[in-house]
C-alpha cells in the first residue's frame, strides 16, 4: 500500500468524511478523520484501504460495500459522554465481558438500542456505562434485537480484547 499525496489528501478526507456522515450521522465524519490523518491506498486498486491517525487505525473502507469498518478506537471517537452519535447497541454486563473479547452478541443480552439500525450495517456495541466494548456487523434490525430472545443480534468483527488474527491478544490497533 502506498501514501497519498497532498493534491488529493483533501479531496479524500471530503469523502471519507461523506461517507461516515451518512453511515453514521451528520458530523460523523470530522469526529472521526481530522485533518491530519494518512490514507493507505491499493497499489492494486487505487482505491483508499485504511485511514491512519498519529499512527492509529482508524477504519479500513471495504471494497465491496464502500463503507467503513471501524476499529475499536474509530467508534470510541463516536461516543460522547458515555452517548454514541448513532448505530449503536447496548448489552448487558454479564455479557459484555464476553462480547469485549470479541464473541457475539446474542438478542437475549441487548438491553437498549438504536431504532434505526438494520441489518447488515455497522454497529457499536457498549457496555452499561456507554464504553465502546466491540464493532461488529448489525445481523437484525434495532427493533428485532429489543424484541427477540434467542439468536445473533451482531456478528462482532473485533472487541476491545479480542484476538488479532495472528492469534495475539490486543487491546488497540497502534503500529
Amino acid at each position: 500500500m502506498s501514501c497519498v499525496t497532498s493534491a488529493d489528501e483533501k479531496m479524500l478526507l471530503r469523502m471519507v468524511r461523506k461517507i461516515a456522515d451518512y453511515q453514521f450521522g451528520r458530523s460523523a465524519g470530522e469526529r472521526l478523520f481530522p485533518e491530519n490523518v494518512i490514507f493507505k491506498i491499493s497499489k492494486k486498486t487505487g482505491r483508499i484501504r485504511q485511514i491512519w491517525d498519529g499512527g492509529v487505525l482508524i477504519a479500513t473502507l471495504n471494497p465491496t460495500s464502500g463503507f467503513l469498518n471501524l476499529t475499536i478506537e474509530g467508534a470510541e471517537r463516536l461516543v460522547e459522554n458515555g452517548k454514541a452519535i448513532s448505530r449503536w447497541v447496548k448489552v448487558r454486563d454479564d455479557a459484555a465481558v464476553f462480547v469485549e473479547k470479541g464473541k457475539n452478541v446474542f438478542a437475549k443480552h441487548v438491553v437498549d438500542v438504536d431504532r434505526g439500525i438494520r441489518p447488515m450495517e455497522e454497529v457499536l456495541v457498549l457496555n452499561s456505562r456507554g464504553e465502546v466494548i466491540a464493532v461488529g456487523k448489525a445481523i437484525l434490525s434495532g427493533a428485532e434485537m429489543l424484541e427477540f430472545t434467542w439468536g445473533v443480534a451482531v456478528k462482532v468483527r473485533r472487541g476491545k480484547i479480542g484476538k488479532t488474527k495472528k492469534g495475539k491478544r490486543t487491546k488497540n490497533n497502534r503500529r
